[in-house]
């Protein structure tokens, strides 16, 4: 599915409207990830924020660029990542990823290309591509089973 926007506001309600059609979705046991690509300034944090409010978190969302994961709290748990700094998967694993899969909740990956090798088969893929100074192709791929 491909979704234009023209605006961090429609950035955001994108994200939103994938949470809320995975919210159903999501077990207690087992982290729902999402991997998600694009250039420096594509949205993929302003995305993050519209996940966030489908979720139901109502903190103020920012990028975890030096922190590399920010967690948000309510009743679906939000890990925001940052891989950006990574080199590799292995590094992702020696901050402790495998727990984060196993600890339910939704994570939002930035920059999931450092770390390819570290996702499971059942990831949502998600690309933002800039085609314009504020627009943007928002490409959102479901595995099979959550489509």
């Amino acid at each position: 599915m491909t979704i234009y926007s023209v605006s961090d506001r429609d950035t955001e309600a994108a994200g939103k409207a994938l949470a809320e059609k995975l919210l159903a979705r999501i077990k207690p046991d087992n982290s729902l990830v999402i991997a998600m690509s694009g250039d420096l300034g594509a949205g993929k944090t302003a995305f993050v924020r519209g996940l966030a409010a489908g979720l139901g978190v109502n903190t103020r969302v920012t990028s975890p660029t030096f922190t590399i994961v920010n967690e948000y709290p309510g009743s679906v748990p939000l890990f925001h990542f940052d891989l950006y700094r990574l080199s590799d998967a292995e590094e992702l694993f020696d901050l402790g990823w495998d727990d984060y899969l196993q600890r339910g909740g939704v994570i939002a990956a930035e920059w999931s290309e450092n770390a390819e090798d570290a996702f499971p088969g059942d990831t949502v893929r998600v690309r933002i591509d800039k085609t314009g100074e504020n627009s943007r192709h928002i490409h959102i791929v479901l595995p099979p089973g959550l489509e």
